[in-house]
C-alpha cells in the first residue's frame, strides 16, 4: 500500500500542471516600472499635450499667425486684464498681440508645430544614421576602425559654428530647389541637426552590439547558417531597442534646442515664419515692457525639453531588465 501511494505521488509530481495564473507580459512589466517614475509620467503627459496641441490647435484657434492688425497691436494677455474693464475684449487674443497686431497664441501654436516637426524629423534621421553606424561598427570588425574614427572626427567638430556655416552656404540653393524658403530651410535644418547629432547613438549601439554578438544565442544562429542580415534584424536590433529609445528622447530634446537657438540667432526660418525661437528673439527687444512675450515661448521650450528628458529617464529604467526587477 505504501509503495503504491509513493508511486502515485511520484507520478502526480511528474505530470504537467497548468499554471495557476497566466504569464505576465513583458510590456506589462515595462508599464508597471514606467508608471512608478512620476517624472516620466509627467514628461509623457506634457509631451503628448504639446504634440496634440500643435497638431489640432490651428483647427480650434483659426486666426492666422501672420495676420496684421495694427489697430489692436501690443495687447496684453488676458490674465493681466482681470481687473480691467477690457477683460471681455481681451479674450479675442488670450495671449495678447505683438507690435504688429499678430495674435501671439496663434503664433505659438504654429511655431510649436514647426519646432516639434523639426525635432521629430531630425531625431528620426539621426537615430537611423547612428543605429546603422553603431550596428555596422559593432558587428563587422573591418568597418569598426573606420566608422569609429569618423565618429570621433565628427565629435571633435564645433557643432554650432558648423551649423551656422552650413545654413549660410546652403540656404539659397535649397530655397531655389524647393521653391519656397520655408521648405528649403526645413530640409536644411533637419539635415544639419541630424548629421551633427548621431554620434552618441552610434557609440551606445556599438557597445551593446559588441557585447551581444558573443552571446550563445548569436553563436547558435551562426552555427545553423543564419546570414548576417537576419542575425542583425532578428537577434541584435530587438535587444538594443532600449538604448535606442532612450537616445531617441535625448535626440528630440537636442533637436528642439538647436532649432530654437538657430531661430533665436536669426539664421533659421524666414522672419515672418513663426517658431518658438523666433518668438523669443522678437520679444527680447521689448522684454522690459512686455516680459510675458519672453516667458511664454521660453516656458514652452524649457518644459518640452524637460518633459522629454524625464520621459527618457523613465524609459531607461523601465526597459532595463536589471532595474525593472528592483
Amino acid at each position: 500500500m505504501t509503495d503504491q501511494t509513493s508511486e502515485m505521488e511520484v507520478f502526480g509530481a511528474l505530470q504537467d500542471k497548468e499554471p495557476s495564473k497566466p504569464p505576465r507580459s513583458q510590456w506589462r512589466d515595462v508599464w508597471d516600472q514606467f508608471r512608478k517614475h512620476k517624472g516620466a509620467l509627467f514628461g509623457g503627459g506634457f509631451l503628448l499635450f504639446i504634440t496634440l496641441g500643435v497638431l489640432f490647435g490651428p483647427y480650434l484657434w483659426d486666426l492666422a499667425p501672420t495676420k496684421l492688425d495694427i489697430r489692436n497691436k501690443d495687447w496684453r494677455p488676458v490674465y493681466t486684464l482681470l481687473w480691467d474693464s477690457d477683460v471681455k475684449a481681451g479674450w479675442a487674443h488670450p495671449f495678447g498681440t505683438d507690435q504688429l497686431g499678430r495674435d501671439i497664441l496663434s503664433q505659438m501654436i504654429h511655431g510649436g508645430r514647426v519646432s516639434m516637426a523639426v525635432g521629430w524629423a531630425a531625431m528620426v534621421l539621426s537615430l537611423l544614421i547612428g543605429t546603422a553606424v553603431g550596428v555596422a561598427a559593432g558587428y563587422f570588425k573591418r568597418a569598426d576602425f573606420i566608422l569609429m574614427r569618423l565618429t570621433d572626427l565628427v565629435l571633435s567638430l564645433p557643432i554650432l559654428p558648423l551649423v551656422l556655416l552650413a545654413v549660410t552656404l546652403f540656404r539659397q540653393p535649397l530655397t531655389k530647389f524647393f521653391g519656397s524658403p520655408e521648405s528649403g530651410m526645413f530640409v536644411l535644418i533637419v539635415s544639419v541637426i541630424a548629421l551633427t547629432s548621431w554620434m552618441q547613438t552610434a557609440r551606445i549601439v556599438r557597445g551593446d552590439i559588441l557585447a551581444l554578438k558573443e552571446r550563445e544565442f548569436i553563436l547558435a544562429a551562426r552555427s545553423i547558417g543564419t546570414t548576417d542580415g537576419k542575425i542583425i534584424r532578428r537577434h541584435l536590433l530587438p535587444n538594443v531597442i532600449s538604448p535606442i529609445m532612450v537616445s531617441a528622447t535625448l535626440g528630440l530634446a537636442t533637436a528642439i534646442i538647436t532649432e530654437s537657438a538657430l531661430s533665436f540667432l536669426g539664421v533659421g526660418f524666414p522672419s515672418d515664419f513663426p517658431t518658438w525661437g523666433k518668438l523669443l528673439s522678437d520679444a527680447v527687444n521689448r522684454m522690459q515692457e512686455f516680459p510675458e512675450r519672453v516667458l511664454l515661448p521660453g516656458f514652452l521650450i524649457s518644459m518640452t525639453v524637460l518633459s522629454v528628458n524625464y520621459l527618457g529617464d523613465g524609459l531607461r529604467d523601465a526597459l532595463d531588465p536589471r532595474i525593472r526587477g528592483r
